[in-house]
C-alpha cells in the first residue's frame, strides 16, 4: 500500500470526521492512517486554519452539524459537585451542550467545546475531568458561566430552562 502524502492524509481526515455521528479522537484516527496521534494534531490545526469547521471536544474532533439549529445560551451557576447534575438536567431534554463560557478578568471571555448531548457524554466528561484533575472553566468565576445549547426546537430548550430553574443553577434577571 502506498503512503499518503500529507495533502491526502489531510483530505482523508475531512471525510473521516464528515461521517462519523460521534467524536473521534486524535489516537483512532492515527492508528487508521499509521501515523502519530501528534501528526493527526498538527493535521487538524492546519484543516482549521485553512478554514476546516473542526471542533475539538474532550472526547475527540467533530464537524459541528447543521441539523440542530435551534441555540440558546443560557447562564448558570453552581459548585463543582454539582456539575454532572447540571448537564444532566440539560442533556435529559434532549439538548446538547455545545460549550462553556466564563469571563476572565485578565482575558476576557474564554471558551471550552464539550459537545455533550446525552448522560454517557456527560459521564464521561466527569470521568476526564476527575482523572486529570483539571480545574472546571467555572471554577475561574466562582460557578458563575454560560452555556450555549443546540436543541432540536424551541419545546426542548424551555424543558431544559425550566430544569436549570428547578434545581436552582439558571441565573434569572
Amino acid at each position: 500500500m502506498r503512503m499518503k502524502n500529507a495533502k491526502e492524509r489531510r483530505a482523508e481526515i475531512l471525510r473521516l470526521l464528515e461521517n462519523a455521528s460521534a467524536p473521534v479522537s486524535a489516537s483512532k484516527i492515527a492508528a487508521k492512517m499509521s501515523v502519530s496521534r501528534q501528526i493527526i494534531v498538527g493535521d487538524i490545526a492546519l484543516l482549521r486554519a485553512s478554514g476546516s469547521n473542526i471542533t475539538a471536544t474532550p472526547r475527540g474532533y467533530l464537524i459541528p452539524s447543521d441539523s440542530q439549529t435551534c441555540l440558546h445560551q443560557v447562564a448558570t451557576e453552581h459548585t463543582p459537585e454539582e456539575t454532572r447534575a447540571e448537564l444532566y438536567a440539560i442533556v435529559d431534554q434532549g439538548c446538547t451542550v455545545v460549550d462553556v463560557i466564563v469571563e476572565h478578568p485578565l482575558y476576557g471571555e474564554l471558551k471550552g467545546s464539550l459537545q455533550l448531548s446525552s448522560r454517557y457524554d456527560v459521564d464521561q466528561f466527569i470521568r476526564k475531568s476527575l482523572e486529570s484533575e483539571a480545574v472546571p472553566l467555572s471554577q475561574l468565576t466562582n460557578g458563575v458561566h454560560l452555556h450555549t445549547l443546540s436543541c432540536p426546537n424551541e419545546e426542548a430548550y424551555h424543558r431544559a430552562e425550566d430544569a436549570l430553574r428547578k434545581r436552582g443553577f439558571l441565573i434569572q434577571e
